[in-house]
């Protein structure tokens, strides 16, 4: 098993154009890897779990950064789509940053684990038919694209995991690991904007 590896968004050389196919196949993404994270044991969920992570924060940032701001202005409702989102988010997050405390062996893992699998899956379901479709109707294929482009830069220079001393040790300790990853991608995603 230590040889199977998750897929993920652009692996296959598919061009990510749209920001709504990007975020979808990282949705896929996302799941497949709360699979590998649940199927692997030891040290095989520990990676697993911390590729999960990552990938959750990279996305749940860009969203943030680029998707929300576009829905709360770029259609009717917007706000209110993006408001519930949020509210979501912080859930998970909660239970992402509990979970990110304990060993991936420890008895109380798995459960929480499967807590944030069934939060994310319910937010997906609802970025995909409350967010998505809207943006997609909403704007023209440029600016799909741009957006696109702005995350998947941000995929690619956002940290593998939080790297102690980037920032000042009592910042990083007060944030957590998780909130400090989701930090650095906020500031990747800002460089890939040019803010």
């Amino acid at each position: 098993m230590s040889d199977l590896r998750t897929p993920h968004a652009g692996d296959d050389m598919a061009k990510d154009d749209d920001v709504v196919t990007l975020l979808m196949r990282q949705h896929g993404d996302i799941r497949n890897l709360f699979d590998e994270v649940e199927s692997a044991e030891g040290e095989e969920r520990r990676d697993a779990f911390r590729r999960l992570v990552r990938l959750l924060a990279v996305h749940e940032t860009a969203e943030e950064e680029v998707v929300h701001p576009f829905a709360r202005k770029g259609f009717p409702g917007g706000e209110q789509v993006v408001q519930d989102r949020l509210a979501e988010e912080k859930a998970a997050k909660e239970t992402l940053a509990a979970l990110d405390e304990l060993d991936t062996d420890d008895p109380k893992f798995m459960p929480q684990l499967l807590k944030l699998r069934k939060d994310v899956q319910a937010h997906a379901r609802a970025e995909e038919r409350y967010e998505f479709s809207h943006i997609r109707r909403s704007t023209d294929a440029a600016n799909l694209a741009a957006m696109a482009k702005a995350i998947r830069a941000a995929e690619a220079m956002a940290p593998t995991r939080p790297h102690p001393g980037v920032e000042s040790g009592a910042k990083n300790m007060a944030l957590g690991p998780v909130a400090a990853l989701m930090d650095r991608t906020k500031d990747a995603v800002r460089k890939a904007m040019g803010k």
